[in-house]
Formats: C-alpha cells, sequence, structure tokens
C-alpha cells in the first residue's frame, strides 16, 4: 500500500537559497513536512490561512508567505494502486486573505495640485470629491516631478532611481539608476498581488516600457503583461491622441478601434473596457479580490476632451490666470487643504501679466485653459463611471480606492504661448499668438496635438511655485490624493497632511491587505520596500500624527531636493522646463545655487533661509548626497539634450540597414531606423497591376510630425512633415505602368553645418530615373510624433498629409522589399560637445 506522507519530526535536510543581504530565515514546519523550501523571514506570522476542506474541489488558501510564488502544498489525499481504492484531493488555490478589498489605483496625468476642485481648483472633479468625502484628503503627497519615474515608484514602492528610472524611458541611459529597466528584484505591487490570489489588470498609460521593447514582438518581460498584470487596455510611451491613438495595445496586440467611427474617444473607450472587464470579474470570480491601475492620458497633452465638454468652460477663465491663482488660494483656505499660515507666492516677474496682453493674445489663451479644463472635467467624469460600476455591483464599501490627481505637477511643456502640436517643444521649436489663431475653433480636436501657455500651468500648480520637470519645488512634486475604503476608514472627509511620497503606496496597499512584503519572487531575493505606509493615518485619532516619512530625497534633470524633519533643502532651477535646450551648469553637483526652507513656518517656500543657517544647509546637502549614493541617482545629468540622443539597445541599435518584405506596422521609434541627422536611402521594390495601384509604401509618425513614401494617383510620392508648418514633396510627374519598379529616395545631408537639423538635398528617382529633386535649409533635430509608429504596406493613426490620403491607405500593388540604408549620423560626440560649448557661451 502505498500511503501519503506522514508528519515526521525530524527535518530533512534542505538546501535554501541564499537569503537577501541582512536578512534572516527559517524553513517553515509546512516546508519541512512537504520537503519544499518555502521560507518565512523571523519573528513574522507563517501560517497558511486554508479555507474549506483540505482537498475539496473549492478549497482556497492563503500562502501568508513571503517567497513567490508559494511551492505546490503536499498531497492531502491517499494513493493506492487502483483509483477505486485511492482518495482524490486538489491543492487549494491560492486565495488573498479573507476579506480582502478590491484595489482600484487612479493616477492621473500631468494634473497641478490646484487644479482639481477638491483641492481648491475651479474645474469640477467630482469623482475625486466623491472618494475625499467617503474617506480622507492628503495634502502634502508627493510624486517624482516626472511621468515614468512618478509610475515605477509607484508600482514598486522604491524610489524611481532605484527602480531604474531617473528619468523618462524614451530618454534613458546606460546607467542603473537610468536605464529604464525595472529590475527584478524589485517586484512590482501587481507580481505580489497577483501570486497572493489576486486579479490583476492596467487600464491606460504605460511609460515604464523600455523603449526599445515597446513593439509588437517584445520582449514582453517589462511590459504590464510580464509585470503582474493579467490584463492590459492602454498606450505604451509618455502620450497619445485621444481621438486616433498609434500606440494603443490591448495586452500586446496593437489596436486601432477609432478607426471608422467619427467620435470615438479614449477616455471613453478606456472606461468602458475597465466596466466590461470589471463586470466580467463579479459574474465569473465574485469571490476573487482584484487590483485594478487605472491610468488615463489626460491631462497630458494633447488636451483632446468631446467638442460639448469643453463649451461647457466658456468665458470661465476671462479673467486671467493671476485672478486664477487668487481664486484658488483662497478656495485652498476655505478647505482646509493648505495650513493657515500658507502665503500664495507673488506671480513671477518672468511670466506675462495678463492686463499686459492684447485681445488675440486672451482669445487664444482662454481657448487654451477651456480645452484644458474640460479636458480634466472629462476625465474626472469618465473615472466616475469606473467608480460608479464598482458601487453598482455593491463593492464600494470594500474597495481600496486611492485617487492620485498627477503624476507629477501641471505641465510647463507647451512654451510661453502654447502650442497647437507638443511634437514641436520636443523639438525645441515653438508657435507665435499669430500663427495659432487660425486653430483656435480647432482647439482639442484631431487637428491639433494641443497644449496651453505656461502662465497657466503656474495658476494650477497654486500655492506652490514651479511645474512639472522640476523636482527642487513643490509646484513640481506636490500632488493631492484621496483615498477611501468604507468598511475600514471611518473619519468621512477628514484632511491629512503628514508628508508622503509616491514609494508609500506598496507598503500601504500590503499593510493594509494583510500580505507581508516578498522576500523572493520568482527565485529572485528582493530588495527592501522603500516606501512607509500610510494606514497609520487612517484613524481620526491619529489624524495629526507626526508624519513616519521623515526623509526624501528628489531628482530631475539635475534639479534636486532633500526634505527631512519639517526642513527643504533645494536646488534653484536654472533651465526652465518651456526651454530645453537652454544652457545648463557643466557641473550638474557644483553649479547649482542651493535654497531652504522651514515648512512648518513657510509651507510655499517663500523664504529662503540658506545664508541665514548654512551649517543646516550643509548638513542638508549632504544628506541629499547620501540618499542619492544609496538610491542610485548617481551620475546626475542635467543636459535634456543629451537624454534625447543617447544611443539605446534594442534591434535598431547599431544597425545600417532595415529591410521589409510584408506589411507591418506598430513598430515604435527605438525599434525602427532613424532618419534624423543623417543621410539615408529609402529603396522600394514594388510590382504594379494592371489598372495602376496606390497605397503608402513606409511611413513614420503622422499629421503632427513625420514622413511617409507612398503612391497618390499611381504617381510615386515622399512627403516630409516638418511639425505641419512645412510639407515639402518630392512627386512624380506621371503614374507607374504595371510591372515591377524600384523607387528611391535618397537624402544627401549638407556636409557642414549644425549638428541637429542640418539641412540637405533629396532626390526621388524610378528605376534610376530621377523624377524629382529638392534642397531644404532644415529637417527635424530630434523626433517625429512619438505616438505613432514605422508602418510598412498601410499607414496607421493619421496621414502625414490630409490632403493626399487617408489611413489606413493599404498599399493595392504588391510589395517585395523596402530597404532603408542610414549613413552616419552628424551628431558625434565631438559635434555634441561643440553644440554644448556655444549654448553656454550664448546663455
Amino acid at each position: 500500500m502505498i500511503k501519503k506522507s506522514e508528519p515526521s519530526e525530524t527535518a530533512p535536510n534542505i538546501d535554501l537559497p541564499t537569503p537577501p543581504e541582512g536578512a534572516t530565515f527559517r524553513p517553515t514546519r509546512r516546508a519541512l513536512l512537504s520537503g519544499t523550501a518555502a521560507l518565512a523571514v523571523t519573528g513574522t506570522a507563517v501560517h497558511a490561512q486554508l479555507r474549506g476542506s483540505p482537498g475539496a474541489p473549492n478549497a482556497v488558501e492563503f500562502p501568508n508567505s513571503r517567497v513567490l510564488p508559494t511551492p505546490t502544498p503536499q498531497f492531502s489525499g491517499t494513493i493506492m494502486p487502483t483509483a477505486k481504492d485511492s482518495v482524490a484531493a486538489w491543492p487549494p488555490a491560492v486565495a488573498a486573505p479573507e476579506g480582502a478589498p478590491n484595489v482600484l489605483l487612479i493616477l492621473t496625468d500631468d494634473v497641478g495640485f490646484g487644479a482639481p476642485s477638491t483641492f481648491g481648483g475651479l474645474i469640477p472633479t467630482p469623482a475625486l470629491d466623491k472618494i475625499a468625502a467617503a474617506g480622507l484628503r492628503y495634502t502634502a503627497f508627493h510624486t517624482t516631478a516626472l511621468c515614468s519615474p512618478t509610475r515605477a515608484a509607484m508600482l514598486t514602492g522604491r524610489n524611481h532611481h532605484s527602480a531604474g528610472t531617473g528619468n523618462i524611458s524614451e530618454m534613458s541611459s546606460g546607467f542603473p539608476g537610468y536605464n529604464s529597466i525595472i529590475p527584478p528584484e524589485k517586484a512590482t505591487v501587481a507580481q505580489t498581488l497577483r501570486l497572493n490570489g489576486y486579479s490583476t489588470a492596467w487600464f491606460g498609460k504605460n511609460h515604464n516600457i523600455p523603449a526599445w521593447e515597446a513593439n509588437p514582438v517584445g520582449p514582453f518581460g517589462n511590459w504590464p503583461v510580464g509585470m503582474g498584470f493579467d490584463y492590459f487596455f492602454g498606450f505604451v510611451g509618455g502620450d497619445t491622441s485621444q481621438w486616433q491613438p498609434g500606440n494603443l495595445f490591448r495586452n500586446t496586440t496593437p489596436i486601432h478601434p477609432y478607426v471608422g467611427r467619427k467620435d470615438w474617444n479614449l477616455g471613453t473607450a478606456m472606461a468602458d473596457d475597465a466596466i466590461s472587464h470589471i463586470r466580467t470579474l463579479a459574474a465569473v470570480t465574485p469571490n476573487r479580490p482584484w487590483f485594478i491601475h487605472y491610468a488615463p492620458g489626460g491631462t497630458h497633452a494633447p488636451h483632446q476632451p468631446p467638442k460639448d465638454w469643453i463649451e461647457t468652460f466658456k468665458g470661465k477663465f476671462d479673467a486671467g490666470w493671476e485672478t486664477l491663482a487668487r481664486q484658488i488660494f483662497d478656495n485652498q483656505k476655505t478647505l482646509g487643504v493648505i495650513p493657515a499660515n500658507a502665503q500664495l507666492p507673488p506671480w513671477p516677474d518672468f511670466l506675462k501679466r495678463w492686463d499686459s496682453l492684447t485681445i488675440d493674445e486672451k482669445r487664444l489663451f482662454t481657448r487654451q485653459v477651456e480645452v484644458y479644463a474640460a479636458y480634466l472635467a472629462y476625465t474626472d467624469h469618465e473615472i466616475g463611471r469606473v467608480i460608479q460600476a464598482v458601487e453598482d455591483l455593491g463593492q464600494f464599501d470594500n474597495t481600496l480606492i486611492i485617487y492620485i490627481s498627477g503624476d507629477n505637477g501641471s505641465s510647463a511643456e507647451g512654451s510661453m504661448n502654447g502650442t497647437p502640436n507638443e511634437v514641436a517643444y520636443f523639438n525645441l521649436q515653438s508657435f507665435t499668438v499669430e500663427q495659432q489663431l487660425p486653430l483656435i475653433e480647432a482647439w482639442g480636436s484631431d487637428r491639433t496635438y494641443n497644449h496651453m501657455a505656461v502662465p497657466w500651468t503656474f495658476a494650477f500648480n497654486t500655492p506652490y511655485r514651479w511645474t512639472k520637470q522640476v523636482a527642487s519645488h513643490f509646484g513640481g512634486t506636490r500632488n493631492g490624493m484621496a483615498i477611501s475604503w468604507p468598511k475600514r476608514i471611518a473619519d468621512k472627509g477628514g484632511i491629512r497632511m503628514q508628508f508622503h511620497h509616491v514609494i508609500d503606496i506598496v507598503p500601504t496597499l500590503l499593510e493594509a491587505i494583510g500580505i507581508p512584503p516578498p522576500t523572493m519572487v520568482n527565485g529572485i531575493a528582493q530588495a527592501p520596500v522603500e516606501g512607509t505606509s500610510v494606514v497609520y493615518t487612517w484613524d481620526k485619532p491619529n489624524a495629526d500624527a507626526p508624519s513616519h516619512r521623515k526623509t526624501q530625497y528628489f531628482e530631475i534633470f539635475g534639479n534636486r531636493a532633500i526634505y527631512h524633519d519639517g526642513w527643504v533643502a533645494c536646488t534653484t532651477p536654472i533651465a526652465t522646463p518651456w526651454n530645453p535646450g537652454a544652457p545648463v551648469p557643466d557641473d550638474a553637483i557644483n553649479g547649482y545655487n542651493w535654497e531652504l526652507y522651514n515648512l512648518a513656518q513657510d509651507p510655499t517656500e517663500l523664504n529662503d533661509l540658506a545664508r541665514q543657517e548654512p551649517e543646516r544647509l550643509r548638513v542638508m546637502q549632504e544628506l541629499w548626497l547620501v540618499e542619492a549614493t544609496r538610491y542610485q541617482v548617481l551620475p546626475v545629468n542635467n543636459s535634456v539634450i543629451t537624454g534625447m540622443i543617447t544611443p539605446r539597445p534594442g534591434p535598431a541599435a547599431g544597425r545600417k540597414q532595415f529591410i521589409y518584405t510584408a506589411p507591418v506596422f506598430g513598430i515604435q521609434a527605438n525599434s525602427a531606423p532613424n532618419i534624423l541627422n543623417r543621410s539615408y536611402r529609402i529603396s522600394a521594390e514594388i510590382e504594379v497591376p494592371q489598372g495602376g495601384a496606390n497605397g503608402m509604401l513606409i511611413t513614420q509618425g503622422g499629421r503632427f510630425a513625420g514622413w511617409g513614401l507612398y503612391l497618390r494617383e499611381g504617381k510615386p510620392v515622399f512627403t516630409m512633415n516638418l511639425l505641419g508648418m512645412e510639407r515639402p514633396k518630392w512627386e512624380a510627374a506621371v503614374a507607374l505602368s504595371p510591372g515591377r519598379h524600384t523607387l528611391v529616395f535618397d537624402w544627401q545631408m549638407d556636409a557642414n553645418g549644425a549638428p541637429f537639423s542640418r539641412g540637405g538635398s533629396g532626390t526621388l528617382s524610378v528605376d534610376g530615373q530621377e523624377v524629382a529633386r529638392r534642397s531644404l535649409p532644415r529637417t527635424l533635430p530630434f523626433t517625429f510624433a512619438w505616438d505613432e509608429t514605422l508602418d510598412v504596406g498601410l499607414d496607421t493613426g493619421t496621414p502625414v498629409d490630409d490632403s493626399d490620403y487617408q489611413v489606413p491607405f493599404n498599399f493595392t500593388g504588391k510589395l517585395n522589399r523596402i530597404i532603408v540604408d542610414l549613413g552616419e549620423s552628424s551628431v558625434t560626440p565631438e559635434a555634441l560637445r561643440d553644440f554644448q560649448s556655444q549654448a553656454q557661451k550664448r546663455g
């Protein structure tokens, strides 16, 4: 007879995995009895929680283990030679702790502290209001000042450099704190929750995939589905068109659901998908809690709400930006979301006064802010629909909702006049008011990729100074947060002013649910979580308890700060976010002046005490350096331009030739040939059927910047879209005859000139015969439209020229081969050094 194993008090020899440095492990009794290597940290609860009868099909078990995934439990039935004499037993399914809440983690984008009504703003945000009324408002919560870093920190519970994300993924570099690779030693909270019985999903923006892996063929280990999420519906990268998102994915498959749907908008489509997913979970697995990360594109540029939302804000901001800031400040005092002794900073000298503007300027700028306000209100409304769906299912009381209003402060990336095309900002170009006036009625539609003027940004960050990208000041890093969980949080409508940071979200979730932080995930020892739970603030008697977070560093683009015990030391910004090409100190560590503030006496950082307290400042500076060393902040790089052109790994790294033999689409820029700042040749070998052919051969980008080689009315055309300002074309005079043809566009960059945007001469030829030639004094320096992809044989997203064709513009002939050959880049290390040196002299 073969029996199940009997318990034994004699433990077998087990080779335990090497523990993380500083941790002490002991094998659990269950591990010893089953011959597995489960581990538990000494001094913590290690007992699994079994619900249901052992071996029954409905048995579930919360493993309560710090080692994930947990080993297969010992078979609890009986095995005899025949099935009729044996007793079957199912291993228990992994389940979350009994009564564990659902978790809805909401993160909006580029929303300043003073924008939403919940924190004193004039833009109604009823969904955020609802969460605050049902729970708590946190008024001293902080982000990192930039998109990717905040998101990596929030999902891992580690500081953003510690999680490999000291910058946005498109500006990553080959240092551990900046390579945009979240290391497996710092698993996401989704991985922890999924291995503890949660269903997991991510909706919306993902700005944490290494740029060279953001393509339809992977690898996918750093995508949401490889980072602990069962399901992903959203866009990859910093932003996207809300009308025609070219970088939208379901799991890892690019999708284009807007095609043929005139009024389709991503904000509504995303909420619809999330609601459907939540309802499916409730129907299929009602006893399994879920974790959903909901991250809409709002209110990052482009600001693109439906038109009826825009009309509701007409005339609401006619009094101007200084008045807006004052109104927000007064509201904040009334609501109690800023300290009673807070002062409104004076309007900066480098920003225009509203009364000094012309009628045309006021007309343009009010339209920009009306569209922005509509976008925030619309984004909050769609979030409210998701929350309402949870409530309709009867799950609101036991759902922990964390609603963070912005991944950083309001954005100043729109330039002083705003812009109808954000791609221009990343190419160091701006638009005049006169250039923008004809687009007022189209503002927010799919004809603009729009952003508002910088002074509105400052107003929406009230009462704090500076903006997104500026990690040294609270205008870049302080964001409102609301938390509700009616089953647990009783102090409804409470306000909490403890100093906390986005890395505190993970430990808060784990403590609230009752899951220990893992020390091992998928066989890899985990680095300690660096955040501090905020659960201690939930009960009303602790409303004014001292903050458990004593120290926190900040750094983005060389702007940096250190918080410690109520004091902040910070650098004075030199290059402003709306001028990324401005000169910066060659010495990124010692080339900055520092400021010092006592937050208890001066919560809005107006009274600089650096000269009065030099010794305290020195100690704080040293503390920043200690934290920077500990969390991989070094080496500090304050050059935005360097980040834009840094070579990165991936399928395009080092390649000079790209060959395409079939239609493909969805290839992101870092996996595609880069034709900027170099000579290049594009060759297309095609066959034209009887009756002729039309359609796209190869394209990158779209309506707001890009290029394309295609047949229109049978004629070969190469179009270069320079930010929508110019669309130079090379076009054959006659249509191609049926049969085989070779088309070549040959661009020869000028031998001399600046390293960026250098002009040159282009030639279009058919079967070896030149059919068009044209020279250009300049091209684009840094990027095409990043939300659109390289496509071959068709065009997704938007056209490079709407007057020539509309997507998908499939090629109707036969595509045999397309070859892209790249010449040497003009952006050499020597040329870059010279360029930066000249910039320093100009500065």
